[in-house]
């Protein structure tokens, strides 16, 4: 497989339950292999297990067994902070600091790896132009914004730093409908451009399929 892609390898995760003998199975047995460059949706029922998966890929969960693999190397015997900053993640409302201004938002992860301020400013600029809003609303604050700004600002935030790797946990769950289509539509023809390798999670199957 191609190092820059995604691999889950007999990948099992188990939750001791208090009380009792046996845990609860949350994974079990999953073998799944990301190709470079696509994007997959990972689509299921409520509680069905595809925000735990997700997760191991930043290592947010930890597996009982098997292993991920991110960039050909074992999410378990990488540094986490080293690996968590070179994916991107886009989650439900954004997540974004409410008392950071757009600009240190998305310039979070540059600013936390000490890259001179110029850049940092040059690549939020660039970043908000990628995913359509402009340069303007840099010195804003997130409660500024609609929904759908923000949203688009947290998946600028995800991929300022240029990672290789992408996972969205039902971004656009928290969206009207409307919004919801613009944003869908937004991310198909911005992820076509950037070449990611991107992991989506959605309970909604007319996404899945778009």
């Amino acid at each position: 497989m191609s190092p820059q892609g995604v691999e889950f390898e007999s990948l099992n995760v188990a939750l001791p339950i208090s009380g009792s003998r046996a845990p609860r199975q949350l994974l079990d047995d999953i073998n799944l292999s990301l190709a470079p460059h696509t994007t997959t949706a990972l689509l299921g029922r409520s509680g069905s297990g595809k925000t735990t998966l997700l997760r191991t890929v930043n290592a947010l969960v930890r597996p009982t067994s098997g292993r991920v693999l991110v960039d050909g190397e074992d999410v378990a015997t990488t540094n986490p902070i080293r690996l968590r900053r070179s994916i991107g993640y886009v989650i439900q409302e954004t997540g974004l600091f409410p008392r950071m201004t757009i600009a240190r938002n998305i310039g979070m992860a540059l600013e936390l790896e000490g890259r001179p301020r110029p850049e940092i400013a040059a690549r939020a600029a660039e970043m908000l132009a990628l995913v359509g809003l402009p340069a303007d609303i840099l010195p804003r604050h997130p409660w500024q914004l609609s929904g759908g700004q923000r949203q688009r600002v947290g998946l600028a935030r995800a991929l300022a730093n240029q990672p290789s790797v992408l996972l969205m946990d039902e971004p656009f769950g928290a969206l009207d409908p409307l919004t919801r289509a613009e944003m869908q539509t937004m991310l198909r023809s911005l992820l076509a451009r950037v070449g990611k390798t991107v992991l989506l999670v959605t309970h909604d199957l007319d996404e899945a399929l778009y």
